[in-house]
């Protein structure tokens, strides 16, 4: 279903300013749940974990020219964020009818297979969204969004066995509520802020990806390592994803072009998943179900 992925600007176009720091990726299952990546932008998120983009740090760099690329870019793309997120919850709604027919253990197996061809529309998606092939680009948006929620329906069951179905719609609308916030101040960040901020939250997302590795290695070693780290980075992730929120409407326009619109609805839904994940993880773990199984 993930910086956000910018790739350079077409040769045909003005030159990118490169003045700033790096990339960043996303994804989001946690390592044994699940796990968002936004590649070339990749954020890291949870399933079990989805990779973050090298790409981020170019993503940040050419965000340091004030210059606009696509002053209606944003606009643009929100529609396509909206119907991503319709669609993944649809694909959430699938995978859990999925689960109830063949049982809770074939399924998790039939999800682990899921992410192979998750990763590959991810890819194939970026790429076409980030040449404006917008005709190729949204019908693998779209299958990506129906795959991203299928992959998330043992994150979302869990979530429900543990803090009941009301944690879903807690979920729901912190996330919503951080749209909006972040579509009223993300835009007016002066130039300053929003490069500070966007710094700030590329270390931090590249510092989340290094510990979620570790703690998943460590775990092999140390049983009950996963379970007592998981409030802090469910925490963590929570943070940073808001403050990616932000970072999405002062970045966007100046990094896509107004007809590279999926290319930004694709980053940014990716940032709105992953922080679903987060907050979702989030729920979890304070009411003491952050356990792996």
């Amino acid at each position: 279903m993930a910086g956000h992925h910018r790739q350079p600007r077409d040769p045909a176009g003005p030159e990118p300013v490169l003045t700033g720091p790096g990339p960043r990726w996303g994804d989001p299952h946690l390592w044994g749940d699940h796990n968002l990546a936004k590649a070339a932008r990749v954020h890291p998120v949870i399933w079990g974990d989805m990779p973050a983009s090298s790409n981020f740090q170019e993503a940040i760099r050419e965000a340091q020219s004030s210059a606009l690329v696509g002053p209606n870019v944003v606009n643009k793309a929100l529609p396509y964020v909206g119907g991503g997120m319709v669609l993944t919850a649809a694909g959430v709604l699938g995978g859990m009818e999925t689960m109830a027919s063949i049982g809770y253990s074939t399924f998790k197996g039939l999800s682990l297979v899921a992410i192979i061809p998750w990763f590959i529309l991810f890819f194939v998606a970026q790429n076409a969204a980030n040449k404006a092939n917008n005709g190729t680009a949204l019908p693998l948006m779209a299958t990506f969004s129906l795959l991203t929620g299928f992959t998330l329906t043992g994150l979302v069951v869990q979530a429900i066995a543990v803090a009941g179905a009301a944690s879903i719609g807690i979920a729901a609308l912190a996330t919503g509520l951080t749209f909006a916030v972040a579509s009223v101040f993300g835009r007016r960040m002066s130039d300053s802020v929003g490069q500070a901020l966007t710094s700030v939250v590329s270390l931090g997302l590249m510092g989340l990806m290094l510990a979620m590795v570790g703690i998943f290695i460590g775990s092999f070693f140390i049983p009950d390592l996963y379970q007592g780290t998981n409030l802090f980075i469910a925490g963590f992730g929570t943070v940073l994803f808001v403050g990616m929120a932000f970072v999405d409407f002062y970045t966007m326009p100046r990094m896509y072009r107004d007809d590279q619109y999926l290319a930004g609805a694709l980053g940014m839904y990716l940032t709105y998943i992953n922080l679903f994940v987060f907050v979702l993880r989030l729920i979890i773990a304070l009411q003491g179900g952050g356990r792996r199984d």
